[in-house]
């Protein structure tokens, strides 16, 4: 088993896979945009998904689905400290995860009681690599090619499997230079972030090329379009959580070791199946 140095914890990841549970408090997202943009509705969501068995809740308060456009940072800000402030103080021991690619919101929520920071620009931004230095938390490196405006701009690859590991590479070697200790990061390969179906297929099928330095995997497979479009259905998986459970227990197969999602009980029942039929 894996391990992810955390701000409070070295935390053992589990053997049947970690799981994040997504809750999204803004008006747009693409899936869930605006259910749960008051703090009340938000906290009722994340003890839900908590129950259902989410090891760490993600808070975002900015969409980044294909074409959307950014988010003031303050308005981001205002979205997400507060639900932050209030599940620390309603659980003292959530893992909490702050979905952000903005440094200014990200120490926010990090003074509010976060424990990682999950990244979409893979530490991008000077500031974000400072704060990250300065902060003992976890952090998530995401891939991605262009941004959430243009990233699905007829995204092109020579290699894709090649050309993400390498980036993780530079980029873990870029954190360590900053200060930042690898044993910090777990790594995202970016499904559906510039990237077509058969990029997408093409990383799950090699994920386990994309381990670097025995790091941690996360894979964010929920509800995304590339799924609507193998089955020719564009709204099957948003519809069902089936598709996602599928593809993701594919992913843990190939060495997924956590998994961010929005349905979380599925998700855990068939996780534990699996860890049943392994052991």
């Amino acid at each position: 088993m894996r391990q992810w140095h955390l701000r409070n914890e070295i935390w053992q990841l589990p053997a049947a896979g970690g799981i994040m549970g997504i809750l999204n408090v803004t008006p747009d997202s693409f899936s869930d945009g605006g259910r749960y943009d008051s703090t009340a509705a938000a906290l009722q969501h994340a003890a839900e998904m908590i129950q259902q068995g989410a090891h760490i809740i993600d808070v975002g308060g900015e969409s980044t689905r294909p074409g959307s456009a950014p988010v003031e940072e303050q308005e981001e800000l205002s979205r997400t400290e507060p639900v932050i402030r209030a599940l620390r103080q309603a659980y003292p021991t959530l893992r909490i995860s702050i979905d952000t690619r903005h440094a200014a919101v990200a120490a926010a929520a990090l003074a509010a009681g976060a424990d990682i920071v999950n990244d979409i620009s893979g530490l991008a931004s000077a500031e974000m690599r400072e704060l990250c230095a300065a902060e003992p938390c976890g952090i998530i490196l995401m891939h991605m090619q262009g941004t959430p405006a243009t990233m699905q701009q007829a995204p092109h690859y020579d290699n894709v499997v090649e050309e993400v590991r390498r980036f993780f590479e530079e980029r873990v070697a870029l954190a360590e230079s900053c200060g930042i200790a690898a044993e910090r990061i777990c790594l995202d390969p970016g499904i559906g972030f510039g990237k077509t179906t058969e990029h997408n297929l093409a990383l799950i099928r090699h994920l386990a090329e994309l381990r670097v330095r025995d790091l941690p995997l996360m894979m964010a497979l929920s509800r995304k379009r590339f799924m609507g479009e193998i089955l020719q259905n564009p709204t099957v998986a948003k519809e069902s959580p089936l598709p996602t459970v599928a593809m993701s227990i594919l992913a843990a197969d190939r060495g997924a070791d956590l998994h961010r999602v929005h349905d979380v009980a599925p998700l855990h029942q068939a996780l534990t199946l699996r860890a049943s039929i392994l052991q």
